[in-house]
């Protein structure tokens, strides 16, 4: 009888353990799943790492701006209505007084040296974050055809 006791005790711990093993278990799924991005959409996703890495140090990672000395590009009606000179001025710099949501910025820009896909990329992600939208995608061709 002692034997089909241990015997009995041993099968119920292996159920035990097999069981905590499945429950442990994850599955990826997210590997399995494939998600497809319009152009604008993967654009927007690499404007973001370029925003991040040469804009938001002046212009906030909300895109709030500064005070009097960077202008905010959240809600800017300074994108969306002067679109070539928006991309000038992330292509060479800025110098000189503009307006943005009613307010007179007069600061230096300097250019980031970045490639036209690049400014391509980082105005989209501006002109489609913090409340912006645009109709239409910024494109290398649009940027490169921005001159000096």
């Amino acid at each position: 009888m002692k034997y089909i006791l241990i015997i009995a005790a041993l099968s119920i711990m292996s159920c035990n353990s097999s069981t905590s093993k499945k429950e442990s278990k994850t599955v990826d799924i997210g590997a399995q799943k494939e998600i497809t991005q319009t152009p604008l959409e993967q654009s927007i996703e690499r404007g973001s790492i370029v925003y991040r890495e040469f804009c938001a140090q002046c212009h906030r990672p909300k895109g709030n701006g500064v005070g009097r000395s960077y202008p905010p590009l959240a809600g800017s009606d300074w994108l969306t209505d002067k679109r070539t000179e928006s991309i000038h001025a992330v292509k060479y710099g800025l110098k000189g007084p503009i307006e943005v949501i009613g307010e007179k910025y007069d600061n230096v820009m300097a250019p980031m040296g970045l490639s036209d896909e690049e400014i391509a990329d980082v105005m989209n992600y501006t002109m489609n974050t913090w409340g912006n939208t645009q109709k239409e995608m910024v494109t290398v061709k649009e940027v490169a055809a921005v001159e000096k």
